[in-house]
C-alpha cells in the first residue's frame, strides 16, 4: 500500500482538504467491517499520518511503516472511536503520535540495552559480533526489498507485526490461502537471498 503524502487537515472539522467526506461516519461504518468506507478512511488520511509520523521519527521509511500499522489500527479500533471527545482526524493523528513517540522510545531502549551488554573494554570478539549482527539485519532489510509489495506486507505483518495468518487475512482483505501462499514464496525469496548475499 503506497501512502499518498498530498493531502493536509483542516483544523477541528475533522474533514481533509480535497475529500469531502465527514470522517466519524466513515469511522462508524469502518467499525462495521465496510472495506468501501475505509478505503475512503485511508485515502484522507494515510497522507496527514505520515506526514506527522515523519515529523517524529525523519527516518522515511520507518515513518512508512509506522503510518501503516496505524491505520491498520485504526481498521481494527474503529468501534473505540468516541465524537464526544474529539473529531474522527484528531482521534486518528493521536493514535500516530502515540505510535510514533513508543518507536522514538523503543529505539532508545534498545540502544541502551546494546550499550549495557558491553560494559567495560569492548574486545575483538564483541565488535565482531556487533557487526556480524549489524550485517545481518541489512541483509535482512535488503532481502525484504526483492520482494513484491504483497508478499513484504504479509511478511511484515505475520512475522514483525505478531499477526496471525488469519489476522493477516483479515487485515488484508484476502483469502487466507492466499496470504500462506504469499508468505511462503516471500520467505523462499528471503531465505535464497540471504544465501546470496551471505
Amino acid at each position: 500500500m503506497d501512502l499518498p503524502r498530498t493531502t493536509t487537515e483542516q483544523p477541528g472539522s475533522g474533514r481533509v482538504a480535497g475529500r469531502g467526506q465527514d470522517l466519524a461516519p466513515l469511522l462508524a461504518r469502518v467499525a462495521r467491517g465496510d472495506h468501501e468506507a475505509f478505503e475512503a478512511v485511508y485515502d484522507q488520511l494515510a497522507g496527514p499520518v505520515y506526514g506527522l509520523v515523519r515529523k517524529v521519527l525523519r527516518d522515511p521509511a520507518q515513518s512508512e511503516e509506522i503510518a501503516q500499522e496505524v491505520l491498520l489500527e485504526v481498521w481494527r479500533t474503529a468501534s473505540r472511536f468516541d465524537p464526544e471527545r474529539g473529531s474522527a482526524a484528531a482521534w486518528v493523528m493521536t493514535i500516530a503520535h502515540r505510535r510514533a513517540v513508543d518507536r522514538v522510545r523503543s529505539e532508545t531502549a534498545a540502544a541502551l540495552r546494546e550499550q549495557k551488554v558491553l560494559p567495560g573494554p569492548v574486545t575483538g570478539e564483541d565488535v565482531a559480533e556487533l557487526v556480524e549482527t549489524a550485517l545481518d539485519r541489512q541483509r535482512v532489510r535488503r532481502c525484504l526489498g526483492t520482494l513484491t509489495t504483497l508478499q513484504a506486507e504479509s511478511v511484515k505483518l505475520a512475522y514483525y507485526g505478531g499477526y496471525t495468518y488469519a489476522q493477516v487475512a483479515e487485515l488484508l482483505g484476502v483469502a487466507l490461502g492466499t496470504v500462506k501462499t504469499r508468505i511462503r514464496d516471500g520467505l523462499i525469496r528471503m531465505r535464497d537471498c540471504m544465501e546470496v548475499t551471505w
